[in-house]
């Protein structure tokens, strides 16, 4: 498939892009540019779970700590921070600078999506996909943006893994070995960044089980798996030295049992499809799907099978048909990719609707469900094939009806996507940029006039100490001003070693109520400031109840 056609200017040889290819790089750049004023505008807002990331970049680039995994856990890790830690070493913690790393890796998924699409399927049908996917309401920026680990760098990855496979079928690949290594690699480093691409590395590797199953047998096989081996090493080694209960699949399998008692499968399935896909598709607001956004979820496993058919179709079709100037397997790998998209996406979705928080959280865990974007092009293939199909002089009535069907559904689809994509852009940053505005100025006023060692809520500590480049330092305490969840313990232990902590807390917040009973009536009692929704207390006699 032709993207580009060389063309010779003054003795020199450029790239001379098609059509549907210029068309697909205004619909990328549109869609990055739109993600570059997010990012600058710190938009999605900023939690401790993403600060978490930033302070262990700002480690990494100081050379104070070299860590695996995300802090106080075993099973996300931090290839992340570690491409954000030069930036912040250069430039000092900021919001944009961090998600700086997302949005080039957002703008390489775009890239290689639409290369994938147009190898597999056809050209202006990728510049559907690619216009797809440059939208996106807050529930999408923020799986793309945000530095929470995990997908926005695995997805590209995996789309990277499958044109190997396609090229190296079709023989395009020159260096075949090579080749065949950075496909270890590269899922060796997806396996440990985040276990939720599983389904899409097992696919793939079976893809390329398939495409060179006799090249694997020899040195291609030891440099596979030497590849993977280096991808995967920190995730072994930190297994390795980890004591009882803490290596990876004990801690994770802890978490993901939590949840409490199995809802039904209708219910799990219910919120898996009519929210989670709608959602990670970018076809609701944060808060929601409405029933007449939910269609696109009913509709899904219909798409998966209808697109498994055509996929098996066209590889039995391709049976025995060598490719122009290829070979029959050069001719197949087609289908067998697109198939490996499907099943990817049917074990990821089957993977979600078997805990419980597709039933009980939906909204909130919908983000596991981001992945998918990966087999939107396989998804769609069928509506699209059957429009074209419709569109024919040669279609009869019912491939009339049923290609103006297929083509309004698609015309839904970006209309939706686009329609919400816009109402969040025009009325859905507010929020978020007051609440950034409001931890600013929280960690403004710390950390000029202090206290410098605090105690707050989770959502507070982690994001003011980023803020304030770690001149405030800060312990977690829940609610009732027990010890809370301290990913990075030297902080709580420094403000244990305090003489005199300070207290932040939301205004009115449980925290707040138990920090005044027992402050009680004595003559430190009252909060020296409010600023941004929170008051500061700094009682001349620590207040640690739990010791």
């Amino acid at each position: 498939m032709v993207v580009s056609h060389p063309e010779q200017h003054r003795g020199r040889w450029r790239p001379r892009l098609d059509r549907p290819a210029l068309v697909a790089l205004l619909f990328g750049l549109v869609g990055v540019g739109y993600r570059l004023v997010l990012t600058l505008y710190t938009v999605p807002v900023s939690n401790s779970d993403e600060a978490t990331f930033g302070l262990a970049a700002l480690h990494i680039g100081q050379g104070r700590e070299h860590p695996v995994f995300l802090y106080g856990q075993h099973y996300m890790g931090m290839l992340e921070s570690y491409l954000a830690a030069p930036l912040l070493a250069v430039f000092g913690p900021s919001w944009p600078v961090l998600r700086l790393p997302m949005l080039a890796l957002y703008a390489i998924f775009l890239w290689l999506g639409y290369r994938l699409t147009r190898r597999l399927y056809a050209p202006w049908f990728a510049v559907l996909v690619v216009g797809l996917l440059a939208l996106g309401p807050e529930r999408v920026v923020r799986d793309q943006l945000t530095v929470v680990g995990g997908r926005p760098e695995v997805k590209p990855a995996v789309l990277l893994m499958l044109l190997i496979v396609v090229g190296l079928a079709a023989g395009s690949v020159r260096h075949r070995r090579l080749a065949v290594a950075l496909f270890g690699l590269l899922a060796g480093l997806a396996a440990w960044s985040d276990w939720l691409i599983l389904p899409y590395l097992a696919v793939a590797a079976l893809a390329l089980l398939w495409a060179v199953r006799r090249e694997l047998l020899g040195w291609s096989g030891l440099l596979l798996v030497a590849g993977f081996v280096v991808g995967i090493a920190p995730m072994v080694v930190d297994n390795l030295r980890a004591g009882p209960g803490e290596d990876s699949l004990t801690v994770f399998r802890e978490v993901s049992t939590k949840a409490g008692p199995l809802p039904p499968w209708s219910d799990r399935i219910s919120g898996g499809l009519l929210e989670g896909v709608p959602l990670a598709h970018g076809l609701c607001p944060v808060d929601g799907c409405g029933r007449w956004q939910q269609w696109f979820g009913l509709l899904y496993p219909a798409l998966l099978v209808a697109a498994a058919v055509l996929a098996l179709v066209a590889y039995r079709r391709a049976a025995g048909t060598p490719a122009a100037g290829g070979t029959p397997r050069a001719a197949r790998v087609g289908p067998v990719v697109q198939l490996a998209l499907v099943v990817g996406a049917a074990l990821t979705l089957l993977s979600y609707v078997r805990s419980p928080l597709a039933a009980t959280s939906p909204l909130d865990n919908a983000r596991y469900l981001s992945v998918l974007q990966l087999s939107l092009p396989a998804v769609l293939w069928p509506l699209w094939a059957a429009g074209v199909a419709g569109g024919r002089g040669t279609a009869g009535v019912l491939g009339r009806l049923t290609g103006a069907l297929a083509a309004a559904v698609l015309a839904t689809l970006a209309a939706t996507t686009l329609v919400v994509t816009v109402l969040f852009a025009i009325g859905g940053t507010a929020a978020s940029r007051t609440e950034e505005r409001q931890a600013r100025e929280l960690a403004a006023a710390l950390r000029a006039d202090g206290p410098h060692e605090v105690y707050g809520d989770y959502w507070t500590c982690n994001r003011l100490i980023f803020n304030t480049d770690e001149t405030v330092v800060c312990g977690v305490l829940d609610g009732d001003l027990s010890p809370g969840q301290n990913r990075y313990r030297p902080y709580w232990r420094q403000v244990g070693r305090a003489a005199r902590p300070g207290y932040v807390v939301e205004v009115d917040s449980p925290m707040e109520r138990r920090l005044r009973r027992l402050l009680a009536d004595r003559p430190d009692a009252a909060p020296v400031r409010e600023v941004g929704g929170y008051r500061v207390y700094h009682p001349d006699t620590p207040v640690r109840p739990w010791r």
